[in-house]
């Protein structure tokens, strides 16, 4: 096992509430007592836990994953308006790539262009544009996550990586121009890079509450980027640094 993935498993063990130990836990991962530790200090250094004598306890802000249904409900304006604006970008005969996410949902429901493909690796996003009669509408298969109704695994990565398209729409749950742009899940940040790789413009669709938060798990750097589609300016220096690295902000 990875340590990702281990680290993934004893965060989540200890925001459902169980009470974990250092000791308890290196004999369930046969790993030493500190390799725990340490996976303990990185799950405290990003917030997803909080260090106790011998062990660890959840934060109040619990750094797991919503629901589809819960994300949706939440910056519901926003993500409305970062739709319509990421859904001008996409031109008639546009190959895309549409990743899971609510605001990529909302994109969904704004493109006018026609005789386009569409790729995409959620359920949701298929049902709305399945009865599109000027796109072809491809769906990568792969695992369904029940909560974020996003297909992920092997399965959908190799399904990606056959293909090559002119732009990518990502969502993601945080971005930090320290840590970089983040998802709750491996499996996800896994999928978005397979996006990211096989297009030649990559958009992020992220709302304002997105901003200075970092999850577990890494997708890319911001340079990585082409252009940023949020609902509200950044402070000044902000701004000047996604300048400096060449990423286009449309607001």
């Amino acid at each position: 096992m990875f340590a990702e993935e281990r680290r993934l498993k004893i965060a989540e063990m200890i925001n459902r509430g169980d009470s974990v130990k250092v000791a308890p836990l290196a004999k369930e991962f046969n790993v030493s007592e500190s390799t725990i530790r340490r996976d303990l200090n990185q799950l405290e250094k990003f917030g997803l836990i909080m260090r106790t004598h011998g062990g660890a306890v959840s934060t109040e802000i619990n750094k797991l994953e919503a629901t589809f249904v819960e994300k949706q409900d939440k910056y519901s304006e926003e993500k409305e308006t970062i739709g319509k604006i990421a859904a001008q970008q996409i031109k008639d005969g546009d190959t895309v790539i549409l990743d899971s996410g609510t605001t990529t949902w909302y994109l969904s429901k704004f493109i006018n262009a026609k005789n386009i493909t569409i790729i995409t690796n959620s359920i949701a996003l298929a049902n709305e544009l399945s009865n599109r009669e000027d796109i072809q509408l491809i769906n990568t298969g792969g695992i369904i996550r029940s909560n974020t109704k996003a297909q992920v695994g092997s399965i959908t990565e190799k399904a990606i990586r056959q293909f090559r398209v002119d732009k990518a729409f990502l969502g993601a749950n945080g971005i930090s121009l320290k840590s970089g742009i983040t998802t709750p899940t491996l499996q996800e940040a896994g999928v978005k890079q397979a996006m990211m790789d096989v297009a030649d413009k990559v958009y992020l669709l992220v709302d304002e509450s997105k901003f200075e938060q970092v999850y577990f798990s890494w997708i890319c750097d911001i340079k990585d980027i082409d252009y940023m589609i949020t609902n509200k300016k950044r402070p000044k220096e902000e701004m000047k640094y996604y300048e400096d690295i060449g990423i286009n902000i449309l607001i």
